[in-house]
């Protein structure tokens, strides 16, 4: 039977900063995690789909070190930093294991808490990331050389203010951001290969991370499953940054992400 709630949102003090969190849908079951893009609040990148998901399971949304709600930190905003964050965050909560669906540098965070934190993590969703740096379209390095906060999309800034007045902390996460990607270090093929939770890798056929470092990431960590969705980055979720139709792919993605959640391992 559905044991259904409201939404339910808080912080909680984990490595010195405030962690904003959301809990949808169900109290029990092993609840999704979900981890935002880059520069995004959980509004900007799940909007479409959290609805879904929040229908049959326990969801948990979260927003990173510095975005949105939840406060920062005088340090840099690292993949295993936010990653430790999180595996703070769950233990705050009291969840032994989660599954967790990352998105663009959300998925880099919920791989290194597969690494990192294993024993947190039953099924991983990587969706719309790389894992070194050639597995990225070369358009999205020359991007990120020309990023200044001139040039950020309004989208992004308008999520966050609307969330968080601050227009000097919306700044201080822009360049965070940019400085993480500019120094993006690539993950060694061992450690990908040491993850043990069952793996879903997500990208669209015009994604910027390009197909062939899917394919490869599906080869490198074992058992994993690959899904091609169309569109662009974030296209098939419905991702507010990018100019969407009236379409049903977000319904439609959460259902097929939720069929690999739900199967058995």
């Amino acid at each position: 039977m559905s044991d259904l709630q409201g939404m339910e949102s808080g912080h909680a003090p984990v490595n010195g900063i405030q962690i904003y969190y959301q809990l949808h849908g169900r109290r029990d079951g092993v609840p999704l995690v979900l981890l935002h893009g880059g520069g995004s609040t959980i509004e900007v990148t799940f909007s479409r789909v959290l609805p879904v998901f929040a229908g049959s399971r326990r969801v948990i949304a979260v927003e990173e070190q510095g975005h949105g709600r939840t406060t920062d930190r005088d340090a840099p905003v690292t993949f295993e930093s936010s990653a430790d964050d999180i595996a703070g965050l769950l233990r705050y909560l009291k969840v032994d294991k989660a599954d967790v669906f990352g998105f663009s540098n959300g998925a880099s965070i919920a791989l290194q808490i597969a690494i990192r934190h294993p024993e947190l993590v039953r099924k991983l969703v990587f969706a719309s990331s790389m894992t070194r740096r050639d597995g990225a379209q070369p358009q999205l390095w020359e991007f990120m050389k020309q990023a200044d906060f001139s040039n950020m999309p309004q989208p992004l800034k308008d999520a966050f203010l609307g969330v968080n007045p601050s227009s000097q902390q919306l700044r201080t996460m822009h360049d965070k951001d940019v400085a993480r990607m500019r120094n993006f270090k690539d993950v060694p093929n061992e450690l990908v290969q040491s993850v043990r939770s069952s793996t879903l890798v997500v990208v669209g056929d015009r994604d910027i991370v390009r197909l062939e470092h899917a394919v490869e990431l599906t080869r490198l960590i074992s058992g994993a499953r690959l899904l091609i969705l169309p569109g662009g980055h974030g296209d098939y979720l419905g991702e507010a940054v990018m100019t969407q139709e009236d379409t049903r792919y977000p319904e439609l993605t959460a259902r097929l992400i939720g069929e690999f959640l739900d199967a058995p391992r």
